[in-house]
């Protein structure tokens, strides 16, 4: 089975493929410190919860942290006994290159979101990822990654409002009954879903203007729902479009060997 592996700068996903479909993911917050012994007793546990036997035989790893992806390519081989793929490095190979400046790195979650969009969309998509940080990934008509926007993350955002402003406390990210609050939790409510509604459309709709094409938006991470709700804007919401990118890039540079 392929353990495939997402590591993000809030939480970490583990998603056992089995070949045909996901049997178990779990998440845990990222912390550089976690040593390979502590990610091991910790996801043996959980799959032992979850009667889902550990036999992983391949790994393939997605970190936009890069302090933890050595104790997580540990993790591979003392107890998997396999040689992660890591995306990003120079021995992962990508279907499509990257088409940026000479010089720029691309983060690998938006390389991995670039292939698993277009493998199930096709070209031209506009892929907005709610996480840490709000990122739209353009994706080419032949599934080239050609550039993006990176914005405040929604919860980010949040807390740099709780931390400047003394006065305002810590809410829930939801959808408000009405725009105009009524209260200061409600105010700020509105402000941050409507907000990001905003955002997010007038990036959108900016990006098409500049491409001059129809372009298809789909929307991902653990907020993608919920901000669903509140525009038309998006064509589709994947809530397992990271891994499934994996999958494809594992399976892509197995097949080139």
């Amino acid at each position: 089975m392929l353990l495939c592996i997402d590591c993000g700068n809030t939480n970490t996903v583990f998603s056992v493929w089995d070949g045909t479909g996901f049997r178990c993911t779990l998440r845990t917050s990222t912390e550089h410190q976690r040593t390979a012994d502590q990610y091991y007793v910790w996801f043996s546990t959980l799959m032992a919860h979850h009667r889902v036997p550990v036999e992983i035989d391949a790994c393939v790893i997605s970190s936009t942290v890069p302090r933890v992806v050595f104790n997580l390519r540990v993790l591979c081989d003392r107890y998997f006994n396999c040689r992660p793929l890591v995306v990003g490095k120079p021995e992962c190979r990508l279907p499509v290159p990257p088409r940026v400046d000479q010089g720029t790195t691309v983060g690998p979650d938006r390389l991995v979101n670039t292939v698993g969009g277009f493998d199930r969309h096709g070209g031209d998509l506009i892929i907005v990822d709610f996480g840490t940080a709000t990122t739209f990934d353009v994706v080419d008509a032949d599934g080239a990654y050609i550039g993006g926007v990176i914005a405040p993350g929604v919860n980010t955002s949040l807390e740099a409002l709780h931390m400047a402003a003394a006065a305002l406390p810590h809410v829930d990210v939801t959808r408000p009954q009405a725009a105009i609050g009524t209260n200061t939790v409600a105010c700020m409510q509105s402000g941050i879903y409507w907000g990001y509604v905003g955002l997010v459309e007038g990036i959108v709709r900016q990006i098409r203007l500049e491409r001059e094409r129809p372009m298809k938006v789909i929307a991902t991470g653990g907020l993608a729902p919920l901000f669903a709700q509140g525009t038309e804007v998006f064509d589709h919401v994947e809530d397992d479009l990271t891994m499934h990118g994996l999958v494809l890039i594992h399976e892509f540079n197995r097949n080139a060997e």
